[in-house]
């Protein structure tokens, strides 16, 4: 079992993330602004609250981890429309460096599907409410893509689809190849599946798999 450090641990994919990593036996160091209020108490678990964008933040957090999962998100509202969102791109730019700096490799990442060179995937129906929308936000996470895959680290980058918050089935599709991607739904749960499955798994290092149903 591995020492993992999870980024954006207090809701959304990276608390469904703390909640299945410790299930499968792991140790599981939480880390987000608001850490101290994630409702889950278990032994292996470590609350951490920091600045993801913070150098010295994430070094005394990446002390002893064997790897790290990124599930960082914003929430909908004005600033994701109107922008600037430089989230993304900035916790990854201080994110690299520090895990360098410790000697940890493994770095699972989430972004989204429309990201990077999924984007021309999107259907000619999708592309104006997807621009409008989540455009911003998405030029950011291609901005995130393209720094962990100029990085020396072992990489996966997780491209979920539209997010729901049902249940993990483990009944979902892992879409390697562009002529592949298409856009659909897939569960939160589903999505955190996947990355703690990738802690372990070596086979998808250096690949950007579109998750859906």
């Amino acid at each position: 079992m591995s020492n993992v450090l999870i980024i954006g641990a207090s809701r959304g994919i990276g608390r469904e993330a703390v909640k299945q990593a410790l299930d499968d036996g792991h140790s599981v160091r939480a880390f987000a602004r608001t850490a101290d209020q994630i409702t889950i108490d278990h032994p292996n678990l470590e609350k951490r609250n920091g600045n993801a964008m913070q150098p010295d933040d994430l070094g005394s957090a990446l002390v002893g981890v064997d790897a790290v999962i990124q599930a960082l998100g914003i929430r909908a509202g004005p600033q994701m429309i109107m922008g600037p969102v430089t989230l993304f791109s900035a916790t990854t730019r201080a994110l690299i460096p520090a895990m360098e700096k410790a000697n940890i490799r493994r770095l699972i990442a989430v972004t989204g599907f429309g990201a990077g060179d999924s984007r021309h995937r999107i259907s000619c129906l999708q592309r104006i409410p997807f621009r409008l929308l989540l455009g911003r936000a998405y030029d950011d996470k291609s901005v995130q893509e393209n720094l962990i895959r100029k990085s020396g680290l072992e990489w996966v980058i997780a491209r979920p689809v539209i997010l729901t918050n049902g249940a993990k089935t483990s009944h979902y599709q892992i879409l390697l190849e562009p002529d592949q991607w298409r856009n659909g739904l897939i569960s939160r749960g589903d999505v955190a599946d996947f990355l703690i499955k990738q802690i372990e798994n070596r086979a998808l290092i250096g690949k950007t798999p579109v998750l859906t149903y």
